[in-house]
């Protein structure tokens, strides 16, 4: 018989983790653990505010749909019967890797991938004071592709102060819904003077319709505004290139669908994630393989990774073993 589990685990930042809209200390996520004789899976989800989510209504979602799962519910009628959301990525990765366990072999097979490779991860860095920013950087200035977080009054500042700390990485700014159209074209032609490579999520999600027809000197990328391939037609005319994150598309049956669609209409494609464990980022590294940007650092922001996790040397990222998932 098989026998669902769901649970809150809280994991310490290592600091605080500032966006446009606000700071947090810790990681709150939602693991699932699909039991069946000698056999645990597990799936994590982390809980996003911006899109209605706190940790209980997760687990409420997962309880709603406890006895399709332990009645032998499967990945593909999960689709149906949840929204997108941490809820069903938690279980969608846990069917995954509840199927990986029950046959000996691992998902990248089951799902017809190739093995996936070791990639290099972009870094986060923190939003804060120019001159902090320009701390963090010098820091991390030997990483091939730091990702700034920037949404105020300071943001060219913070650029550039950046640019100067790390004068060869690649740089990727995310505003996370921070800016107006007029301060983006302000701002768009000095952050190229700045060799930055991609700007995400400039203006909020239900605004994002006047990027239509702006030739913006810096590709954009959709984030806030894309979650499953039901938005992929809308961010077509209004970016460049689009973040897919599993906590957004519900898990990695939707991600690797919609990997492929975006890729198909000649999209680039970035694989984000939430601040979490690496138990969120095992699966989201199969989709990443072969993309644009990986963005899969959740594990370095926190205090500590649970054990055992993704092996992570610098910026290059190991695929997963089974013992974590998969």
């Amino acid at each position: 018989m098989l026998c669902l589990k769901a649970d809150i685990e809280r994991w310490p930042i290592n600091g605080a983790f500032t966006i446009a809209r606000g700071s947090k200390t810790e990681a709150i996520v939602v693991t699932v653990e699909l039991t069946e004789g000698a056999i645990t899976a597990r799936g994590e989800g982390a809980p996003y505010p911006r899109y209605g989510e706190t940790p209980d209504s997760v687990l409420d979602e997962i309880d709603d749909i406890r006895e399709f799962i332990q009645d032998g519910g499967g990945r593909e009628a999960l689709q149906a019967r949840m929204r997108p959301g941490a809820a069903r990525n938690a279980l969608d990765c846990a069917l995954w890797d509840l199927e990986a366990k029950r046959t000996g072999r691992q998902v990248f097979e089951i799902a017809g991938l190739p093995a996936p490779r070791p990639l290099k991860t972009a870094y986060t860095l923190s939003l804060a004071a120019p001159e902090a920013m320009a701390a963090q950087a010098r820091a991390n200035a030997t990483r091939p592709l730091l990702k700034l977080k920037i949404g105020g009054p300071d943001d060219l500042d913070r650029v550039e102060a950046v640019r100067a700390a790390a004068p060869k990485t690649r740089l990727i700014v995310d505003a996370n819904e921070g800016l107006t159209l007029d301060e983006l074209k302000a701002l768009a032609p000095e952050f190229a003077r700045l060799g930055v490579m991609l700007i995400e999520q400039p203006l909020k999600a239900g605004d994002d319709e006047a990027l239509e027809g702006y030739a913006c000197p810096v590709p954009l990328c959709a984030d806030e505004s894309l979650h499953t391939r039901t938005e992929l037609a809308a961010c077509q005319g209004r970016y460049q290139a689009v973040n897919i994150k599993l906590d957004k598309a519900g898990g990695l049956t939707e991600a690797l669908a919609l990997k492929t669609q975006a890729q198909a209409a000649g999209m680039q494609v970035m694989v984000g994630c939430m601040v979490s464990t690496s138990l969120s980022m095992a699966p989201a590294l199969l989709v990443a393989q072969g993309v644009d940007y990986v963005d899969l650092d959740g594990p370095l922001l926190l205090a500590k990774d649970r054990a055992p996790g993704l092996t992570y040397v610098g910026s290059l990222v190991e695929p997963p073993k089974p013992e974590l998932w998969g």
